[in-house]
């Protein structure tokens, strides 16, 4: 049975997924305002800001930050940066339902990482529950309105990395979960962000002479709540939950609760924005929830 560190960490699990589920809604508002690397810039210089002042890891945890940046700079490369640029492109390509059913890979991609380089070994009905979220999240997208399945093989390609970056995250932040607290590895992340996005936002209008234009976004009120949102909540708050649940249970388990978000995505469109739900959207609602619970409760191997 699940031990009581274990079940505070399933609970930041399933935290963590209701924050990033949504999130969609305030990306939608955002982009009403700014293009996606402008908010990503915003995002994580909200992001930051929140970090210098909530999770800042103290002296003790900087001089540990800084002697082994290079050791945890793979684990920020795959998320945020990878994860948010692969994304980010991938969705010019393809559709929103396309993107979410390839995310929904994530489970099988950090079952596979996790066997390979950290040695977890799954039980049977582990894999059963993994497949079955996987399942669902295809159901559950494509049962939904207004799905369009017309991505290019560079949509694909990107999104699956994009999937891949997300996976290789899970299982770095596992490994270095024993050397580094929740906090230092969410303060570098979101360092990193925000120096990342912030100095590409910088760029694209200094070429494009239109640095005016990246300051517009600010005086809509609509526009800040949405960034704040998406900063403080959905790029701090889940880092440091996610970081916190990878440090006490197996990745292979953290990534199946990723899962969830989609299910909380589905409720927040048909409560607040009157989407329409399919009987497909219900039933990849139900397998995702059976996946995620019979995944939690399968033993290991």
């Amino acid at each position: 049975m699940p031990t009581r560190p274990a079940n505070r960490a399933y609970a930041a699990a399933i935290l963590n997924a209701l924050i990033i589920g949504f999130s969609f809604l305030f990306v939608k508002i955002a982009l009403q305002t700014a293009d996606p690397l402008d908010i990503l810039a915003y995002r994580f210089l909200f992001a930051f800001a929140a970090a210098s002042l909530f999770a800042f890891p103290k002296r003790s945890g900087l001089r540990k930050i800084r002697s082994g940046a290079l050791r945890i700079l793979p684990v920020t490369i795959f998320y945020p940066v990878a994860f948010f640029s692969l994304q980010t492109f991938g969705l010019l390509y393809a559709s929103s339902a396309e993107a979410g059913m390839i995310q929904g890979a994530v489970p099988v991609f950090t079952l596979i990482l996790a066997g390979l380089m950290l040695g977890e070994r799954s039980s049977s009905m582990q894999k059963v529950f993994t497949l079955l979220s996987v399942i669902g999240v295809a159901c559950l997208f494509a049962g939904r309105e207004g799905a369009a399945f017309s991505a290019s093989l560079i949509g694909i390609g990107l999104l699956l990395g994009s999937a891949f970056s997300q996976a290789g995250y899970n299982v770095l932040a596992r490994r270095l979960s024993g050397s580094y607290s929740p906090k230092e590895l969410t303060y570098f992340m979101n360092l990193l962000g925000f120096a990342t996005f912030g100095l590409l936002a910088l760029i694209r209008h200094a070429s494009a002479g239109t640095l005016p234009e990246l300051a517009a976004p600010l005086a809509s009120p609509s526009f800040l709540a949405a960034v704040l949102y998406l900063g403080v909540l959905s790029s701090l708050a889940t880092s440091y939950l996610s970081n916190y649940a990878l440090s006490r249970i197996e990745a292979s388990r953290m990534s199946v609760f990723g899962s969830l978000s989609a299910v909380v995505a589905l409720a927040a469109g048909a409560l607040l924005l009157g989407e329409q739900v399919g009987p497909a959207a219900l039933v990849g609602a139900a397998a995702i929830l059976a996946g995620v619970v019979g995944s939690a409760l399968a033993r290991r191997r």
